[in-house]
This record gives structure tokens, C-alpha cells and sequence, in this order.
């Protein structure tokens, strides 16, 4: 019997219909959730959650299993390529797919759990159940790139920040993070803390100080206190 591979997110690209013309919005999300999440068996669960590689884009593509939003990735690379109008969107807490146009008709699937269709009550219900926030129509606009690799970096930093022996881990998701044309610029401070924590006491001093020099003008409370942490990691070098 010939050797055949399993199929894959770029041979999956392959088999997506190239009919933009005959496909409406729902049309696309029920093919692309049947390509992806029933034959490729694409999706997720809780468990995927405590696994650093549902953040890491190829081990998502191997194992087949991810965070919403490195699922989201593999579906609009993949709807993209065959054709359909798709797009990313960052609900709070939980990343969906849109298809069609965002400011017209449009429908949203949700690849973790297999391209299941939601309707406006079950994106809302995402939304409340990842914040307890109700759902705001500026939600649902198109995620920009950069917004959905700070936010996937964001992903990595917070599991290593729950496991302080993967401390490596952290600085080097912040230190991508820091390399972004936008970032929060509290991500200078933990980006010291972690050098420091790392053993780097001088260079994460060195991050402290400039932080707090930014940070004085809005806030001299905050530069005092991130002075004081660089004073002690400077300590540690005697």
C-alpha cells in the first residue's frame, strides 16, 4: 500500500473550495469547519489550556490541538488561501473567525471547538463567561496582526508567570513582545524582573532604572518603587 501523510493544514489548503463567487459567508464557515474541524480534526479543550505548546504556532500544526486564537491563525491562513473573505477577531478571552464582511453580513465560527457557528447570544455568552463584561459591537472588528502576536506572546508570558521554573521561558516572550512597533510599556519592568530573576542583575537593574525614568512623570510613586527593585538587584552583585 502506497505511503499517504496525514492531511495537514497546507494540503488542507490545498482541498478548500476556490469559489469565492458561490460562497455567502455561511457557506465558507461550514466548509472550512468541516475541512478543518472534522476531517483534520482541528480543535481544543480545557486540558490545552496548561500546555505551552498550544501557544507555539508549529506544535499547534502537529498536534492539532491549541489556544482559540493559534486555532483562529490556522483557519484564516487556510480560508484565506482558497479565497474567503475571513478574518480574525479578539473577543476578550476567547479568539474567533468572522466571515464575510464585518461591517455587513457576516457569520462567526469558533475553532476550538471545531468551527461550531455562533450566533450574536453565544458570542456575548463568550464574552461574559472570559470577563463579565457584556459584548460591544467594537469587539467584533477585524483583529490587526500585531494585536494577535502580542496577544499570543501575552499567552506565553502568562503560562510561564504561573510556573516560576520556566522563567527562561517568559523572558523570552517578553523580549519578543518588546520588539513590536506597539507594547505596553509596563512590559519594560517585567522584562528587568525577569533578567533579574534570571540572574541577570546588572541588565535587569539596568531595564528597572528606565523604566521607572518613564513611568516619573505620570507616576512618581511607581518610579520609586521600581528604583527600589533595581537597588536590590543591584545588591545582589556584591
Amino acid at each position: 500500500m502506497p505511503f499517504r501523510p496525514a492531511e495537514g493544514p497546507v494540503t488542507a489548503g490545498g482541498r478548500a473550495a476556490h469559489r469565492p463567487s458561490a460562497f455567502g459567508p455561511a457557506d465558507w464557515a461550514r466548509h472550512v469547519a468541516a475541512l478543518l474541524g472534522t476531517r483534520c480534526g482541528f480543535g481544543g479543550t480545557a486540558a490545552d489550556y496548561r500546555r505551552l505548546e498550544s501557544s507555539l504556532l508549529h506544535e499547534v500544526l502537529r498536534r492539532r490541538r491549541g489556544l482559540p486564537i493559534l486555532l483562529s491563525v490556522v483557519w484564516t491562513e487556510v480560508a484565506r488561501r482558497a479565497g474567503a473573505p475571513v478574518y480574525g477577531v479578539a473577543l476578550p478571552g476567547h479568539f474567533v473567525v468572522g466571515f464575510g464582511d464585518p461591517h455587513g453580513s457576516h457569520v462567526l465560527a469558533d475553532p476550538f471547538d471545531g468551527g461550531r457557528p455562533l450566533s450574536g447570544e453565544d458570542a456575548a455568552a463568550l464574552v461574559a463567561g472570559a470577563t463579565g463584561a457584556r459584548l460591544d459591537r467594537r469587539m467584533l472588528r477585524p483583529a490587526d496582526p500585531l494585536e494577535v502576536v502580542l496577544r499570543i506572546l501575552n499567552n506565553i508570558r502568562a503560562w510561564a508567570q504561573a510556573r516560576p521554573e520556566h522563567s527562561a521561558v517568559g523572558l523570552w516572550a517578553v523580549e519578543l513582545s518588546l520588539l513590536l512597533p506597539r507594547h505596553p510599556a509596563q512590559l519594560r519592568q517585567q522584562h528587568g524582573e525577569l533578567l533579574v530573576r534570571c540572574g541577570e542583575f546588572a541588565a535587569g537593574a539596568a531595564e528597572l532604572e528606565e523604566y521607572a525614568r518613564v513611568v516619573e512623570a505620570v507616576d512618581p510613586a511607581v518610579a520609586a518603587a521600581v528604583r527600589g527593585q533595581a537597588a536590590e538587584a543591584r545588591a545582589l552583585l556584591n
